[in-house]
């Protein structure tokens, strides 16, 4: 028979939700014009830097209008500085040469333009990212706005995204720790709230909060437990799950008194039992602090019956 002391510990009541792990920086990705694909570089799962090509467009056309257009700026840029010098000469009127200052500033307009469709024709990372899974190859036409890929940034760190009661998310404070525990793992991974969303669903009452994991995040997309605070921490009586018994009667357990004798008995106790906190049950009602209660070997007690036990722990 092993014993154990009632002891008193903090306790603060949670909420349990269902999150979702949100990256970070998550985009997908598209083709703001439209174009047949000449190059794709979209390796699935792999990491690639800010500025890495990832599709390119077909810009044999665009190329050879900027090759005219920069011709036509260098005719524009010659014909401003011969009417200039001829002007220095008095041998042109000072409309002449507005007019080729004119010509040379619209033929400079137009290769900036080409080359802006040009770069938007080469479709880069915009920031450090895992690849997704893509279906596109070359010899493809794409239409303005084609589903390419999915980026998913890198950073340790990532969101979750969760619902509580309305009367819960108006405790919560920027800033407050609760728990995040990914699918099969016991052990909780430290999250703080972000910030709550102002509106609350009009269907369900919930409001949505948003907090941060540091550390060690699951995958984007990954469904999580949140367990959330509610209210103030309070003191409670907590003993070990294996000293509370459930019966027909309700819970209880053995507590160990002395007789007049000095000899020590179990004697049955219903209590009130709470959450399960690791290895311990929380206690409502029934007990104090500092009794002495049967743990392993409870099952074989019955009322008064006289017990030898180890040193309660």
């Amino acid at each position: 028979m092993t014993l154990a002391v009632a002891r008193e510990r903090q306790y603060r009541p949670t909420t349990t939700s269902v999150g979702t792990v949100l990256a970070l920086t998550s985009i997908t990705l598209r083709n703001e014009l439209p174009g047949t694909v000449r190059q794709v570089m979209l390796p699935p799962g792999q990491v690639v830097e800010a500025g890495t090509v990832l599709v390119a467009l077909d810009v044999s056309v665009e190329q050879a209008e900027l090759d005219a257009e920069t011709a036509q700026a260098d005719l524009a840029a010659t014909t401003l500085a011969r009417l200039q010098r001829l002007q220095q000469a008095q041998a042109t009127s000072q409309e002449e040469v507005d007019q080729a200052r004119a010509a040379r500033e619209v033929a400079l307009a137009q290769i900036a333009r080409t080359r802006a469709i040009i770069a938007r024709k080469t479709i880069r990372a915009p920031f450090p990212a895992r690849v997704g899974l893509a279906d596109v190859h070359p010899g493809q036409y794409l239409n303005e706005g084609t589903e390419l890929t999915t980026l998913q940034g890198v950073d340790v760190a990532a969101n979750v995204d969760f619902t509580v009661a309305q009367a819960v998310a108006a405790e919560l404070r920027q800033g407050e720790p609760i728990a995040v525990f990914a699918a099969g793992d016991p052990h909780p991974m430290a999250a703080r709230i972000l910030a709550v969303d102002a509106r609350i669903d009009p269907t369900t009452r919930n409001a949505l909060v948003r907090a941060r994991i540091q550390n060690h995040a699951p995958s984007p997309g990954a469904s999580v437990r949140v367990e959330v605070p509610v209210g103030p921490s309070t003191s409670v009586v907590a003993i070990p799950v294996s000293a509370l018994r459930k019966g027909p009667g309700g819970d209880h357990v053995f507590v160990i008194v002395a007789d007049s004798g000095g000899r020590s008995r179990a004697h049955l106790q219903p209590v009130r039992s709470g959450p399960v906190l690791e290895d311990e049950v929380v206690i409502l009602s029934g007990l104090t602090p500092g009794q002495q209660v049967a743990t392993s070997g409870s099952f074989k007690l019955r009322e008064a019956v006289l017990v030898a036990g180890d040193s309660p722990r």
